[in-house]
């Protein structure tokens, strides 16, 4: 199909939610740039907005439909795509929202170019709405966007159905590319001067269901892709985060010493409600695995607060277990009714305020365990990634093991690996200065 309608309009994307989203995005402004669409620059009017959305809360929710609101108000003219969890949970809520042309379910995101090319030839026809409750595809990602790092979408949807999440219903069964498939893709971004590649997905660990597979021969066949320097594995559940992964990351060549893995409570009485697949003495046993073999790691800790049935005493034995652990960062949210969930049968409701205190504190643990990471390694060095900066500021980057770093050297070239030595604290205090020799 020759996209004839498409040719010569700009376009303008739209983000909300998690690095997958990213991804998908990217691949989406892909597509398009390849029949001739171009990206709206500053200052420009765009012919068409699209807007990947999320929907892993209430408040995610609520920004979504704002996001939509105000970018069809600022583009009266457009031709507005919306996709995404939200789109795919509420299609006929988005399609109702002044100025929306197209809602694409996750099974449809392929179907962008498609869309907009029959609605442009129509003339501005009315709502189309293309909804699915039958997600089976897999629908392959690995795009830079504007970031440094590249994005590998290695799995979609999740079979787990924890009691507080809608995920599963938005992005339907675990389903995965094949081993082979992606080794190729990472080649490509290799072709294209990726240095980092961050491995993506819903549910990563489940990784080899559609194919028979496992999520360890991925990483080992990934890690043999010549060019790329870098691998991270994005958020992976505690229970499929096998001994075997762990120590081939230790052992392998680009495999960075940063893990992301969510525990959500450190209450095994809560992790019952949620129906979490595993206690905290599994997990406490994976960071202390981690650290066994790689001291310096970086481990950063999903928590939600306010969860239906954490009592006060539920929260104290949570707090008091994060404490003990020997994580670089949490990740606090606040727990959120979501329709449809099996969570909201459970007895006993976290007042908003409440929910409020307990995120400040975890907040607080947080700024003290990832102060004190960072302060452990001042003096050492450290090989970087220097990212694209914005206009006019320091250039920044991560170590191998997740330490921001800033050095007031404004020659730095973007997607440039440099050793440096790492100093005290920025003035902002989130980063450390980095001094290159």
């Amino acid at each position: 199909m020759e996209y004839e309608y498409l040719k010569g309009k700009r376009a303008a994307f739209y983000t909300l939610g998690c690095k997958l989203n990213f991804s998908e995005t990217s691949t989406i402004a892909g597509q398009l740039a390849e029949v001739g669409v171009t990206a709206v620059r500053r200052g420009e009017q765009a012919d068409i907005c699209v807007i990947n959305t999320c929907s892993v809360t209430e408040v995610a929710d609520r920004k979504c439909r704002q996001a939509i609101h105000k970018i069809a108000r600022q583009n009266p003219t457009a031709y507005i795509v919306v996709t995404g969890c939200y789109g795919q949970l509420q299609p006929e809520v988005v399609a109702a929202i002044p100025g929306v042309d197209i809602v694409l379910g996750q099974d449809r995101k392929g179907e962008v170019l498609e869309n907009l090319n029959n609605l442009i030839k129509r003339e501005h026809g009315i709502h189309k709405v293309v909804g699915t409750n039958d997600i089976k595809n897999f629908v392959p990602s690995c795009s830079r966007g504007d970031r440094t790092r590249f994005f590998l979408k290695v799995q979609d949807g999740c079979d787990y159905y924890c009691t507080y999440c809608t995920v599963p219903y938005a992005r339907g069964h675990s389903r995965n590319a094949s081993v082979e498939s992606l080794v190729v893709q990472a080649e490509q971004a290799a072709a294209e001067g990726a240095h980092e590649i961050v491995i993506t997905g819903v549910n990563i660990g489940d990784f080899g269901k559609s194919t028979g597979e496992s999520f360890y021969g991925l990483v080992r066949a990934l890690d043999g892709v010549r060019g790329i320097s870098r691998y991270r594995i994005s958020s992976i559940e505690p229970n499929l985060l096998t001994d075997e992964v762990i120590d081939y990351v230790a052992e392998s060549r680009a495999f960075m010493p940063h893990f992301h893995i969510p525990l959500q409570s450190g209450s095994d009485n809560v992790l019952k409600l949620m129906h979490r697949r595993y206690t905290r003495d599994v997990f406490a046993a994976k960071v202390a695995r981690i650290r066994n073999v790689m001291p310096d790691a970086f481990i950063g800790v999903d928590v939600i607060v306010g969860m239906r049935g954490e009592t006060d005493e539920f929260f104290e034995d949570s707090y008091s277990f994060l404490k003990s652990l020997e994580v670089s960062q949490l990740h606090v949210f606040s727990y959120s009714e979501r329709p449809g969930t099996a969570a909201l049968g459970i007895p006993h409701s976290v007042t908003p305020q409440e929910k409020h205190i307990r995120s400040s504190r975890l907040l607080e643990l947080s700024a003290e365990k990832t102060h004190a990471f960072y302060r452990s390694h001042i003096g050492c060095e450290a090989l970087v990634l220097f990212e694209k900066p914005k206009r006019g500021c320091p250039a920044r980057g991560f170590t191998e093991n997740y330490i921001r770093v800033e050095t007031g050297d404004l020659t730095v070239p973007e997607n440039s690996i440099k050793k440096v030595r790492l100093g005290e604290f920025n003035a902002a205090g989130d980063s450390l200065m980095a001094i290159i020799d």
